[in-house]
């Protein structure tokens, strides 16, 4: 891999996790997810202005903004409640899984066979990702709906890094992202309406966050779209996803060492060790891939 993709997906490998770890615990979760969509509107507007990109110049890959659109509303609803109720340090790692879900989707819907090897490193993926949630002394799965949630995002990560990745070939990533979150913002804000809990209202709820937070939503803003910025200019230079994925998986034991740091998770041995064993396994996935 050249060395100017190399750090650009390294260093956006060692931003993505400060998103989730700034929003943990935030009183108004949606409100911040909500917030920090809004914000890459924003944000991938002005820079598509300055640097004179033709916003419309993404037609041609309409259904690729679909895809990468749908992917994201499940990879953000899922994350939402993935964080909710379960440790960064836990679940980060398995919602940063996406070639594990690129593969299955292959095996489930494109007749792909896979050779022992690949077998093996899902196998330390499932292994990983097991002990990531298991508790001594609890049922074998320790919150059962938290680790369907991770999945469900890990999923929708796989869906719009293909849809992203193909995009990248003909298209600018600001104009990209501009139509991608024009369209992913009303989707949130109407699941968001639909499931707001009693005794809250509709504006307390998609906004309410903005009066006690705005600083912290909008670094969690920032420092997201320049990680997805970056990833998506790699892939514009020629990264290949394969590559590009594996260098990203430094996000992974980083979110756990952060977690345990700032946000004060417990047992930073065991999750540190089974991450690095998830990350073998996807290591193992993409290179035989």
């Amino acid at each position: 891999m050249d060395l100017t993709i190399a750090g650009l997906v390294f260093v956006s490998a060692v931003l993505h996790p400060l998103r989730e770890i700034l929003i943990k615990g935030n009183t108004f979760p949606e409100a911040a997810y909500l917030a920090i969509t809004m914000l890459w509107v924003v944000f991938a507007g002005i820079h598509a202005v300055l640097l004179g990109v033709d916003p419309w110049s993404v037609a041609p890959v309409w259904p690729l903004v679909l895809f990468s659109c749908l992917g994201l509303f499940l990879y953000y609803l899922a994350t939402m409640a993935t964080i909710k109720r379960g440790d960064v340090s836990v679940y980060y790692p398995i919602i940063r899984s996406s070639p594990l879900a690129v593969v299955v989707m292959g095996f489930l819907f494109l007749g792909h066979r896979y050779p022992v090897p690949m077998l093996g490193g899902i196998a330390l993926v499932l292994i990983g990702a097991f002990f990531l949630q298991y508790r001594r002394g609890a049922p074998i799965f320790h919150q059962p709906a938290v680790l369907a949630m991770a999945v469900v995002a890990m999923a929708g990560s796989g869906v719009y890094s293909l849809a992203d990745s193909a995009a990248m070939r003909t298209v600018e990533p600001m104009a990209f992202l501009l139509w991608t979150y024009v369209l992913l913002v009303p989707c949130c804000a109407i699941y968001f309406m639909v499931t707001k809990p009693l005794g809250r209202s509709r504006c307390m709820h998609l906004f309410g966050g903005w009066r006690h937070t705005p600083v912290l939503y909008f670094a969690a803003g920032l420092l997201s779209y320049v990680s997805y910025y970056l990833i998506l200019t790699a892939y514009q230079l020629g990264g290949n996803v394969a590559a590009v994925t594996s260098v990203r998986l430094v996000s992974v034991p980083l979110s756990v060492i952060l977690s345990v740091a700032y946000l004060k998770e417990a047992d930073i041995g065991a999750r540190l060790l089974w991450s690095l064993v998830l990350v073998a396994g996807i290591v193992v996935i993409v290179v035989v891939r």
